[in-house]
């Protein structure tokens, strides 16, 4: 893990919007009617070259493949895992979206159109050639590994998103997923990529799958979901790990999300040595001053989303530089790096909630204001 020593490092969440004829292939794949794999994986490889190169010249420096390969951030597993060919798993609905019933717009995010089979058998690889190639199209398109970032879905995520119907309860379910997924984890970190490790259900499960759970329970079940990503990645130093909380990537209310401040003690006990969070939207941009009172360990650094990934404002790069400097002010500038609030291509077959021109403009402003923060901080 990089660490802003002599400016503003800049990175994103993970995914990216994905090339239209890109996009038909991994439905076409989803749908069970692709006949043409080699001419698949082909085209991922050329459109991964595509991404880190626009990434760079948009003024990134930590990239990634835009999780192009990938139909979204945590069920692909069910294309690589034995186990998951059970019925479709129920959207959960959000605490949030039961008090405004007739909100339309969230219903495009595509979380509703993607397979979510839950899991009906045992877990066990069956296709970890896809990480590998994964792998191997990163490296072939970004040269250096050092700056260079690959994501993977933590147990408690797949858990969320896919249920269970074969282990006897959720913590075994947890443990199984983990003990498999760990072989992924092992595989971005020897190739010399820093994992993140996607963990959305330390946030927004609250609002949904846990929804019907006090505060103290959730924040038990998210001390378990730790202690199982941090056995599944006990083998890995910390600083080659990075974790991404957050609430949801969906424009809606959000007023019943769990407050940074209630869950942020549990998270820092995780072992990656950075946090990326949301830090831009209008629910939670307040809460960086939670780190005048929670302590930010020695050993951390955060990520900070400085841009909202569910709007198609161009954020000025004076409020990303402000965003920046706050964070900065409080915790220490070595120990900021830019981001995103979430990914801008989570569901490859939604509809794009931004506009893919305006996601790279998004990314260039970020790119900006982080040059005007480091003149700011560095001065």
């Amino acid at each position: 893990m990089k660490r802003s020593t002599h400016r503003i490092l800049t990175t994103h969440c993970g995914s990216l919007p994905r090339p239209n004829d890109l996009l038909e292939m991994l439905m076409a794949r989803e749908q069970g009617r692709l006949p043409d794999m080699p001419a698949f994986h082909a085209r991922v490889r050329d459109a991964i070259g595509e991404c880190v190169r626009k990434q760079r010249d948009t003024g990134l420096d930590i990239v990634n493949d835009g999780e192009w390969s990938k139909p979204d951030y945590s069920t692909y597993v069910k294309n690589r895992f034995t186990g998951f060919e059970g019925e479709p798993t129920p959207t959960d609905t959000g605490r949030d979206m039961l008090d405004f019933p007739e909100y339309a717009p969230f219903r495009r995010t595509g979380v509703n159109q993607m397979m979510r089979p839950k899991c009906n058998g045992p877990i066990a690889w069956k296709d970890f050639d896809a990480v590998k190639r994964d792998i191997d199209n990163l490296k072939a398109a970004a040269g250096n590994a050092e700056a260079v970032f690959m994501t993977a879905v933590s147990p408690g995520q797949v858990a969320r998103f896919q249920g269970n119907t074969y282990y006897k309860s959720d913590e075994e379910y947890l443990w199984a997923l983990a003990d498999v997924l760990k072989d992924e984890y092992k595989a971005i970190t020897d190739a010399g990529f820093t994992l993140q490790l996607d963990c959305p259900d330390l946030g927004s499960g609250w609002n949904g799958q846990f929804r019907s759970l006090t505060l103290a329970a959730f924040r038990k079940v998210v001390d378990l979901h730790l202690e199982v990503l941090n056995a599944a990645t006990k083998d890995i130093p910390p600083e080659r790990m990075r974790l991404h909380l957050c609430w949801g990537n969906y424009e809606g209310p959000h007023h019943r999300d769990v407050p940074l401040r209630d869950v942020l003690p549990v998270v820092l006990k995780a072992r990656p040595h950075a946090i990326s969070l949301e830090g831009a939207n209008p629910r939670h941009e307040h809460e960086w001053a939670v780190f005048r009172d929670v302590k930010l360990p020695d050993d951390k650094v955060l990520i900070p989303g400085v841009l909202d990934s569910t709007t198609n404002f161009i954020e000025h790069p004076e409020l990303v530089a402000q965003r920046i400097v706050r964070y900065a002010e409080v915790v220490g500038r070595e120990r900021v790096i830019a981001g995103s609030d979430c990914g801008f291509g989570t569901f490859a077959r939604a509809n794009p909630q931004v506009e893919p021109e305006i996601v790279w403009a998004k990314l260039a402003a970020m790119a900006e204001g982080a040059r005007l923060a480091t003149a700011q901080l560095w001065r």
